[in-house]
């Protein structure tokens, strides 16, 4: 997931409303003064990192302010082989580096501090895209994680797309608390991925028995259109919707997908898990009919024995399963985006599924032949 970090520098009075709302808002990181640390921590938990020299009770240490990264120290005259002395000693102990890109020069002196810190906080000045491109790429493969200053929602939107991957992360210089708000529905909308999703001819709808089904309760709400992809086989998935339409029966519980049995697979981002072995505090993928892809935490897995229901259907020359519980209010969607209870299905409908690839081995994707019936 994105990281979302806060300047926070100055007079406390003035600073602590920002950090109250990136608090709530679910931010990452705040950067302020060390004589701040402890007041920060006081208001809730967030790690807290400040610029220095020297290690103290921050959680993270940012080298570069008022050196070489802002430009207060001049450069080595090589980046690439200069990195020594006072600089790569302050460096070793420190987690972050602090770069300002105020041209060429320093966007390879950030290259080669990326390579010896966890975090590197680019800021820029006249630039918007191109020395960001080229530093991702200057990095890639590298453990470091950029994070991007910027100092709106739109900035922040473009930073985390940039070459596709973009920043691991922005860092949000702003007075403004609203902009808070906005920067975190921008990494909201940047994680936002996208799965394909076709439709599939139903080819077999019968109950089968007891047997053990998972509800996946997440800790957030779904709506109308939104589930999770789940299938006995890793190379299919159904899309099964939430309980987020009110029915005769029970209220709606938008934050519910009634899942299916414990065996069966659960797409996780571009990994699958069992449905069996999820808990409070994993995270899963919530799937819109449209294909588009958003991270949830779990807050409970409930397991309990119920009728179940086999669901078989055909896609693409695949023949895929499930098994769901056989009740009215399981849900999977139709074509034109509607649920469709699993008790109102007929052999010849046609429902929304996800084809994969390729096998998967403890859940990554691999090149092998695997078969499951």
């Amino acid at each position: 997931m994105k990281e979302k970090w806060l300047m926070a520098q100055g007079a406390w009075e003035e600073i602590k409303p920002r950090i109250t709302t990136a608090l709530e808002s679910g931010f990452d990181c705040v950067l302020v003064d060390r004589d701040n640390i402890d007041r920060v921590r006081e208001l809730g938990k967030i790690r807290v990192a400040c610029f220095g020299g020297e290690r103290g009770n921050e959680d993270i240490l940012v080298v570069g302010k008022d050196g070489e990264g802002d430009g207060t120290v001049a450069l080595p005259k090589d980046p690439k082989s200069s990195l020594d002395g006072a600089l790569a000693r302050s460096i070793a102990g420190s987690k972050a580096a602090y770069v300002v890109i105020a041209g060429k020069r320093y966007e390879e002196f950030a290259v080669e501090m990326g390579r010896m810190v966890d975090y590197l906080l680019v800021i820029g000045t006249d630039w918007k895209v191109i020395p960001l491109e080229n530093m991702i790429a200057g990095l890639q493969g590298s453990a470091v994680k950029i994070i991007s200053g910027v100092k709106t929602a739109e900035e922040a939107a473009l930073a985390l797309t940039t070459l596709e991957k973009g920043s691991a992360g922005v860092l949000l210089d702003s007075p403004d608390p609203s902009e808070i708000k906005r920067v975190m529905a921008a990494v909201e909308q940047s994680e936002k991925g996208r799965v394909e999703l076709i439709s599939a001819k139903v080819t077999a709808v019968r109950p089968v028995g007891m047997g053990d089904r998972v509800c996946v309760d997440t800790a957030s709400m779904m709506t109308f259109g939104e589930g999770m992809l789940i299938g006995s086989q890793a190379k299919g998935f159904f899309l099964v919707h939430s309980e987020s339409e009110d029915s005769p029966y029970v209220a709606s519980r938008p934050f519910r997908v009634n899942a299916g049995a414990v065996h069966a697979y659960i797409r996780v981002g571009e990994k699958t898990r069992y449905l069996s072995e999820l808990k409070s505090g994993d995270e899963v993928t919530i799937v819109s009919k449209e294909g588009l892809a958003r991270p949830a935490i779990v807050g409970r897995a409930k397991i309990e024995k119920r009728p179940m229901m086999l669901i078989e259907a055909e896609a693409s020359g695949q023949r895929i399963n499930t098994l769901l519980q056989n009740a009215e209010t399981i849900k999977l969607v139709s074509p034109d985006g509607l649920p469709r209870a699993v008790t109102d299905l007929k052999v010849g409908d046609e429902v929304l599924v996800h084809l994969e690839e390729s096998a998967r081995h403890f859940g990554m994707k691999i090149e092998e032949s695997i078969v499951e019936k």
